[in-house]
């Protein structure tokens, strides 16, 4: 059998950021390959460098030295410009508060990110029927974010986050504001997601709960990556 090579590889990663006169160090030497495919956690204390590893992977920030690889680009080496139509075209972002445009319907909140495409008006309402279909929001679509409970303004974030049909999914805290009940029903959507559509999921989260629906959980401790806890039975 074929062994494919990561779709992320960190390769000794460093990044701090300046106080005043001090220089704090925020993620140590971090080295980390994610599969094609694997659902991802990040856990770890506040302050220990999650979401400033999840930023990285993403695109949004740059590290001090070291290389982040994704689908065979370093993006290390991408300038400003360059990093916006990367991040455009391969990541989906899932945020804790859904960062929905209030004045926008789901559907055209979905169909937001294929207006910097190519892709034809037609070819854009399949699109983003599409994502809403798999989202089971179909009958919501014509529904402002206001009109939406918790639970479904995330689907609608999630269908925004597929529609370009990228390369990764991250996820920063995405069952943080959502009660134990909506926050269940996310996981397993974002686990469809994994199994039935082949997404790679890198998800912060600082819920047990929420990192258990991952294949594998990895800490962060004070800016240093702790080893692997791979879930059984996956």
């Amino acid at each position: 059998m074929e062994i494919k090579p990561p779709i992320v590889e960190i390769k000794n990663l460093f990044k701090s950021y300046r106080r005043g006169n001090q220089i704090l160090p925020v993620l140590q030497d971090i080295n980390l390959d994610i599969a094609d495919g694997e659902f991802l956690a990040l856990m770890g204390p506040s302050g220990s460098g999650k979401s400033t590893l999840l930023n990285l992977i993403a695109g949004i920030d740059k590290a001090d030295s070291g290389s982040v690889t994704v689908g065979g680009i370093d993006i290390t080496n991408l300038s400003e410009t360059e990093l916006a139509q990367w991040r455009s075209n391969s990541i989906g972002f899932i945020f804790q508060f859904y960062n929905l445009i209030p004045v926008l319907t789901a559907f055209e909140n979905v169909e937001l990110p294929l207006l910097l495409t190519g892709l034809t008006k037609k070819q854009r309402k399949d699109h983003a029927e599409a994502a809403l279909y798999i989202v089971n929001l179909s009958d919501r679509m014509d529904h402002y974010p206001g009109q939406l409970s918790g639970g479904e303004q995330q689907r609608v974030a999630i269908a925004r986050a597929i529609v370009t049909d990228p390369l990764i999914l991250v996820a920063d805290e995405p069952t943080g504001d959502l009660d134990r009940v909506t926050a269940k029903e996310i996981l397993e959507l974002m686990e469809r997601l994994v199994h039935e559509l082949g997404k790679t999921i890198i998800m912060v989260t600082h819920d047990p709960r929420a990192a258990e629906k991952a294949h594998i959980i990895r800490h962060l401790d004070k800016g240093v990556l702790n080893d692997a806890h791979t879930k059984t039975g996956i």
